[in-house]
């Protein structure tokens, strides 16, 4: 009864945690955007404002002084959860009071602090789920885990547009701190300790502070040269040629991190330096570094373009779309990640990755038929009006039957396959580097959807639709092949964490 009891909590602890990590995200993201939008903002401002959510991307530069560093009595990863919760409640407070079209320069600072505690926060989050789970438990505790993370997006990118309306969005933002001091309470109070094995390395602490400055400094010496290299080429780095502007993103990408990594090496981040030889001291480290990027590709780059696919390319109206996809389609994630998490209590890794991923894969053809067949195809249905709390649909909707089968075949199988993989990189991560390792391999994952988009909407635009949705289904049987070639690398690396 006991051990019931605290797997219970554990797996309760992963759920909020799940939610207080997605509850940010849409407030420098979608809600942001419609607050500038009802104060005036103009659109070339609002683009720019886009930018403050970078730190999600760099977020593996300080991850290593989050594993070297522990805060006082709390413990290293509850005391990271509290601080960084109460700094971000006090920082989405003092965002309620500003005003984006009187003072748009201040607001975009405080909007990228609150990003940066975001991405640190969740930093410390997947670092507490991977530390406070058994091997066994990380199945259904990451489905939990992207369950909860939904509803928060839902939260603050949604219901926060309905509380807006009723009470102006300064008011919401108020709410939303408040809600981040209740997670800060509910970290401190009711969130489990992780074991003794999770202790930060015992190294000098101004040589660990010196050592993340000379990564810093690397990576910006790599990123200007990058640049400096490609202008000397006659090449510009806002070129209308997209590939030319994906040049100069990957360049610096290509740059930056092994500069960056040459100066932290040479001054001593111990942290980072350990970290990264560990990683790589284990079987198919490189060869999982590649399935981590390839393994949601197909995914990515068919997801990059849904929308204009299914508004531009098969001319359904935005209230269509908006309702399939955007209200019932996350639930519909929600719901493949928790079966997923059910179906991984009696699959292992090795076969829910190998399964799951090629039920994402195949999903695409759900667009490829609508694609050919074109809307109607399958006859519709009258959505009646509803109301379940997080989401209601105040008039009936004409819902086509193709487009509701594709929608559901898409967002059940990307929560399958999400599922697993947040499953897979906490199998990656070492306790002691728990915070450097996933903020390492969630970076390498994203590489697929953040670089992806430009070469899709030029691949939509010369081979059309049903071809670009053949592509998508292509994409997805390297990282599927690479799942089957290490399988037993896969089941070893299971059998490692069930005896240790």
């Amino acid at each position: 009864m006991t051990s019931s009891l605290s797997v219970f909590h554990r797996l309760a602890a992963v759920l909020f945690l799940g939610f207080a990590s997605g509850l940010p995200l849409s407030l420098t993201g979608q809600a942001m955007q419609a607050w500038l939008t009802i104060e005036g903002v103009d659109i070339a401002t609002i683009g720019f404002l886009g930018l403050v959510g970078v730190p999600y991307t760099f977020k593996f530069l300080w991850a290593p002084l989050m594993d070297r560093f522990e805060p006082p009595l709390l413990g290293r990863r509850k005391g990271w959860l509290v601080v960084t919760q109460l700094v971000m409640a006090a920082t989405l407070w003092w965002m309620a009071g500003l005003s984006p079209k009187d003072a748009p320069l201040a607001f975009a600072g405080v909007a990228v602090l609150v990003a940066f505690l975001s991405a640190s926060q969740d930093v410390v989050i997947d670092a507490y789920r991977t530390d406070v789970l058994a091997p066994h438990e990380r199945g259904l505790g990451g489905s939990l885990a992207v369950f909860g993370y939904r509803v928060g997006m839902i939260l603050s990118g949604g219901i926060a547009l309905i509380w807006a309306e009723q009470w102006g969005w300064g008011r919401v933002y108020e709410i939303m701190a408040w809600i981040m001091v209740g997670a800060a309470a509910f970290s401190l109070l009711a969130t489990p300790r992780v074991s003794s094995a999770s202790r930060p390395l015992d190294s000098d602490p101004l040589r660990e502070l010196l050592g993340f400055l000379a990564l810093l400094a690397g990576v910006l010496a790599g990123a200007f040269l990058s640049r400096w290299l490609l202008m000397g080429l006659g090449l510009h780095p806002d070129d209308p040629n997209k590939w030319i502007r994906l040049l100069f993103v990957l360049a610096g990408i290509a740059c930056a991190l092994p500069l960056g990594g040459w100066a932290a090496r040479k001054v001593g981040f111990e942290t980072l330096n350990k970290s990264l030889s560990t990683y790589f001291a284990q079987p198919g480290a490189w060869a999982f570094l590649l399935l981590i990027v390839l393994y949601k590709l197909s995914d990515a780059f068919a997801g990059s373009l849904t929308t204009p696919f299914l508004i531009k390319g098969m001319a359904f109206t935005q209230a269509e779309v908006g309702i399939v996809n955007k209200i019932i389609g996350i639930w519909l994630t929600i719901f493949g990640a928790l079966l997923a998490g059910a179906l991984m209590l009696r699959l292992n890794l090795y076969r829910a990755l190998l399964l799951f991923g090629l039920l994402q894969m195949f999903a695409n053809f759900g667009f490829y038929t609508l694609a050919v067949l074109g809307r109607g195809a399958w006859g519709g249905f009258t959505l009646q009006p509803f109301d379940w709390g997080f989401v209601a649909i105040a008039q009936p909707a004409e819902i086509d039957s193709l487009l509701m089968f594709a929608i559901a075949a898409e967002n059940i199988t990307s929560g399958m396959g999400t599922a697993a993989f947040v499953a897979l990189l906490m199998s990656l991560c070492n306790q002691r580097y728990t915070a450097t390792h996933y903020a390492l391999l969630s970076a390498l994952a994203s590489i697929g959807r953040i670089y992806v988009s430009p070469l899709a909407g030029v691949m939509a635009e010369s081979i059309g639709w049903p071809a670009f949705f053949v592509m998508a289904v292509l994409l997805g049987v390297p990282g599927v092949y690479i799942v089957w070639r290490m399988r037993d690398t896969i089941k070893a690396l299971i059998g490692k964490e069930t005896t240790s």
